[in-house]
């Protein structure tokens, strides 16, 4: 790069930390106190980044919805942010997921600042978390470490100011810099495909400068830039290193955290086209023994969609089995609805709402969508569900019992005994529970039925018969025999 070339990058900044520890909060302070809302409108749709002004400098925020999103982005070989936020509950300390963001931080050796929330509480003890971070092998420079360390309240504003200076200090130190004359190239942050304009991406700009007209293509599409907005949806002439832009133009919907280029034709684009490989979630394969749970999934944008699939491969499903009947863009429709009753499949919807008809339909029929506005949340919930789809898999039936009159023959886990029917009806192939005296003592399972010296299926209230038992503990005359089937809902 030629230094002449060389201008001051716009920092770009990823909140990183556990779930509940305040990373939203800070954000939406931030938002809320130091961005102008727009006169009419308003963002309508989640594009991923968003920029505020500190002493006339600029700094753009990733707004992903948890580790999974950056991971995303980072998996791709995509070098999104510049510096890495450590949002800790002063009230907590370090949890799983702050040792998780400990980890990501250092392995794509970003420079980071630990940020203290929650100070507000009178419980916060922000030394005491220091202090258990060193653990981590993360020393703050009061205790004579190299990482800057700021006790913020996301609730009532105490020490934003501070944190964002400290965030123009760190960058100053890292001397972010890009080059203006290299041609544009970037990360897509967001893609989604909005009705009326098309296919819509966030883009940061990493070098060059992207202008209104400019060809660019990444491994998925291409195409020309028809609208240049800024994050907030103002029509903007061009985008500078570090800044988020909206572009309209592309022939399809890109692949988050794909790198992007700009190219001087449109056939150069085309050219550099490689479908990239579908994300998929591993299914499970099905057995007699396993439950699938089907899905619908519906995600306000491309980020989210590909963040919730890369979370459903990691939960195990060794009991029950994942089935994506439908992953899309967009609300939930009437479409989805009857998809959903036909399959009988649950509506994973995040950060979604159902259209007018769906709505009608769901309120009607008192159906349950499960909705989700953090990735976080969806662990726990579908874990919950499975649950109770588990426990809710086998029902037990009960058909009747039999008291034992006679011992007939008896070798190794198997018994031929006689008795009479006393309630209900026994049939073959029925499970079957020994009781002695009220109490269990053995089970096992009806392999043969006789009346007389034929073979039935079964033997009603009232009659004699004789039974091949196989199973554990021995039955003894006068034993009660229970028998039973299960079902599968």
């Amino acid at each position: 790069m030629i230094k002449e070339n060389l201008i001051k990058k716009t920092p770009v900044i990823v909140v990183l930390g556990h779930v509940d520890h305040g990373k939203t909060s800070i954000l939406d302070y931030i938002r809320k106190t130091r961005i102008a809302q727009k006169e009419t409108g308003g963002i309508t749709q989640h594009i991923g980044a968003y920029q505020i002004k500190k002493n006339d400098k600029k700094i753009t925020f990733l707004d992903t919805p948890g580790h999974e999103a950056f991971l995303t982005l980072r998996e791709r070989g995509a070098k999104v942010a510049d510096i890495g936020l450590l949002v800790i509950d002063a009230t907590e300390g370090p949890k799983s997921q702050t040792k998780e963001a400990i980890f990501y931080l250092k392995s794509f050796r970003l420079p980071f600042i630990v940020v203290l929330n929650k100070i507000d509480k009178p419980e916060a003890q922000p030394e005491k978390v220091k202090i258990e971070l060193t653990k981590e092998n993360v020393f703050v420079e009061s205790l004579g470490g190299k990482i800057p360390c700021v006790e913020v309240s996301a609730k009532t504003g105490e020490g934003i100011d501070e944190l964002l200076e400290l965030i123009e200090l760190v960058a100053e130190m890292e001397d972010l810099k890009a080059d203006i004359e290299k041609e544009g190239e970037g990360v897509i942050i967001e893609a989604f495909l909005d009705p009326k304009r098309g296919p819509t991406a966030t883009l940061i700009l990493e070098n060059g400068v992207l202008k209104k007209g400019d060809i660019l293509g990444t491994l998925s599409t291409f195409g020309k830039i028809r609208i240049l907005e800024d994050f907030q949806g103002n029509p903007i002439e061009k985008a500078l290193p570090g800044d988020p832009a909206i572009v309209v133009g592309f022939e399809e919907v890109p692949m988050v955290g794909e790198k992007f280029k700009v190219f001087d034709s449109i056939e150069k684009a085309k050219n550099q086209i490689k479908k990239p490989k579908e994300v998929l979630v591993q299914e499970t394969p099905t057995s007699p023994d396993k439950k699938t749970l089907n899905l619908i999934i519906k995600a306000d944008v491309l980020g989210s969609l590909e963040a919730i699939l890369e979370v459903l491969k990691k939960i195990p499903q060794d009991k029950i089995a994942f089935k994506i009947l439908r992953k899309e863009i967009g609300e939930i429709n009437e479409s989805d609805i009857k998809l959903a009753k036909t399959a009988n499949a649950q509506i994973l919807a995040f950060r979604v709402k159902p259209d007018s008809i769906a709505k009608k339909i769901i309120e009607r029929e008192k159906m349950k969508i499960l909705k989700i506005d953090v990735i976080y949340e969806l662990v726990e919930k579908l874990r919950k569900l499975m649950e109770k789809l588990e426990e809710k898999e086998i029902l037990r039936e009960d058909l009747g019992e039999l008291e034992v009159l006679a011992i007939f023959f008896t070798e190794k886990n198997r018994q031929i005994v006689g008795g009479r029917v006393i309630e209900g009806k026994i049939e073959k192939g029925a499970k079957i529970e020994i009781f002695r005296q009220g109490e269990l003592v053995g089970k096992g399972k009806l392999v043969n039925l006789k009346r007389g010296k034929n073979e039935v299926d079964e033997v009603e209230k009232g009659k004699e018969c004789g039974i091949l038992y196989e199973g554990e503990g021995k039955i003894q005359e006068g034993d009660i025999l229970k028998f039973y089937i299960l079902k599968r809902e």
